[in-house]
């Protein structure tokens, strides 16, 4: 009886520890947001971001897409906490957005930007803000800058996360802003890709996810801040070649039997459904915080969907 009291308690325990974990979601907001806000699966998310709103003009005014409005209201509904992701692509490869960041970032500059974006939050009714700055869009103003959004938003109850990738400006990264996030999305994807056609393979392997974790966890970010990123999406190299990445959706609706592989055709590599339970149980192994998802509109629906196997492995 003891041995059976025993076991039961460890699977209470370990069955409350997995439900607090947190999904994460980024969704972009140049797709059919009033459509897809519909089809989502909120009960198996604890997190979306919305991507990505930037500021249009010097002052630091904050873009702002009508569609956000229905995702921003059903989640809310679903009781799934609704983040604003700013930055993105546009932050690191456009030198006018970067300039303007940097700019706004100034000593000078740096308080108006962040009460303005404070301001937009509490208007728009999000719940925080996501910093997605990025590679050259990350410079030595970034560290104030989290530490002052962090002293505006905490008093207000809002959320401040960030994602960022150790390729990839990580090493810009002072460790002084762990304490200031909520969390943080570790990109731990895009070893390779499109832009480096001779170097064909997997771009978001089990291993390299680990990797990307050790190295944010040896620099002192807590486990209890840690989400592991994982992508929806494959890059193809040879004959397969794209200049764009290749949604998940698409590879399983192409190729039967894709969705339990992690590499198909020629050659398209991306992550299938035993990679992606791998990865959500090393989160659960390791006490992660949770995982988050780049991004949820490239998932397959019903039995090949990705989030389906995130939320049974967590469950």
């Amino acid at each position: 009886m003891n041995v059976i009291c025993r076991l039961l308690a460890f699977l209470l325990l370990a069955t409350a520890a997995n439900a607090e974990k947190l999904v994460v979601a980024y969704v972009p907001n140049w797709i059919d947001l009033e459509q897809f806000s519909k089809t989502i699966g909120y009960s198996k998310l604890t997190h979306i971001n919305i991507a990505f709103e930037n500021p249009e003009d010097a002052g630091g005014k904050l873009s702002f897409n009508p569609q956000n409005t229905a995702l921003i209201t059903r989640a809310r509904a679903k009781n799934v906490k609704i983040l604003v992701s700013i930055g993105g692509g546009s932050a690191s490869s456009d030198e006018e957005m970067r300039t303007r960041y940097f700019n706004l970032l100034e000593d000078g500059k740096r308080a108006a930007f962040v009460n303005k974006i404070a301001a937009y939050i509490t208007l728009h009714k999000f719940d925080g803000v996501d910093v997605d700055l990025e590679g050259p869009a990350i410079n030595e103003n970034y560290g104030k800058f989290i530490r002052e959004l962090s002293k505006a938003l905490k008093p207000e109850g809002k959320l401040l996360s960030a994602a960022l990738s150790q390729g990839y400006g990580g090493n810009k990264v002072p460790e002084s802003v762990f304490k200031h996030f909520d969390f943080l999305n570790i990109m731990a994807y895009d070893a390779t890709g499109n832009w480096d056609p001779d170097n064909p393979g997997q771009h978001s392997s089990l291993a390299f996810a680990k990797s990307n974790v050790t190295y944010w966890l040896n620099r002192g970010l807590p486990k209890s801040k840690a989400v592991l990123g994982v992508p929806f999406y494959g890059y193809g190299f040879g004959e397969a070649y794209a200049n764009e990445g290749y949604s998940y959706q698409k590879i399983v609706a192409t190729y039967p039997g894709a969705e339990n592989l992690d590499q198909v055709g020629n050659t398209i590599w991306y992550n299938g459904i035993p990679t992606i339970e791998a990865k959500t149980r090393y989160v659960i192994d390791r006490n992660l915080a949770g995982v988050m998802i780049w991004s949820l509109d490239n998932d397959a629906k019903g039995p090949k969907s990705l989030l389906n196997a995130i939320d049974r492995t967590l469950r």
